[in-house]
């Protein structure tokens, strides 16, 4: 039952603000279409990359078998470490519904490296298949973050506009109800004691 007064000023100030709280659940129920959307297109890009993940993962397993059985895992242990001058790892974001999503990549194309005592074709591809294998991790790390992201985002907004549409909405459509009855109410007493007053 609503405590406000009966008046026609508080009903127009009910429906005002039963009328925004219906934009905010058209709002929200826009923003979860389009959360839904991106989280789709996140989707079919994680799957992408894990496949690429499993392929560039077997390849380095397979490079790293062949180097160790070129140089023994003593002597590839003291194979020289690739070193970047700059950070290969470029990141960027933008935002989407208030949702930061983020892309990266690993662009390190010319590492630089001191030259091994004894050089082998096996431990330069070994060199290589790993750079692939961060190369690919950096992007499905970031498609991985947005996804979190975005399901929250998400599971906030169904909240949210659930709420709105099942109690909130309901309440206040009841509250207007009761509130217009009660006016009538009051005008019907005030027409009779008016009609009384006047065969007086």
């Amino acid at each position: 039952m609503s405590d406000s007064s009966p008046t026609r000023s508080a009903v127009i100030e009910m429906k005002d603000e039963r009328r925004a709280m219906h934009e905010g659940y058209v709002f929200l129920d826009e923003k979860c279409l389009l959360l839904a959307g991106e989280i789709l297109r996140q989707l079919q890009q994680h799957e992408k990359l894990q496949h690429e993940l499993v392929a560039c993962h077997d390849a380095a397993a397979a490079t790293l078998q062949a180097a160790v059985a070129r140089h023994g895992l003593h002597d590839l242990c003291l194979y020289p470490p690739t070193t970047w001058d700059a950070d290969p790892l470029e990141a960027s974001s933008r935002a989407l519904m208030g949702v930061r999503m983020q892309s990266a990549s690993w662009t390190a194309n010319d590492p630089a490296h001191a030259p091994p005592l004894m050089p082998s074709p096996e431990a330069e591809a070994c060199r290589q298949a790993h750079a692939a294998l961060l190369a690919v991790a950096a992007s499905l790390a970031a498609v991985s973050g947005n996804l979190e992201r975005l399901s929250l985002e998400y599971r906030r907004s169904v909240r949210r506009a659930r709420a709105l549409q099942d109690v909130m909405l309901p309440e206040l459509d009841r509250d207007i109800v009761e509130i217009e009855g009660r006016l009538e109410e009051l005008e019907q007493e005030d027409a009779i004691w008016i009609r009384q007053g006047i065969r007086r």
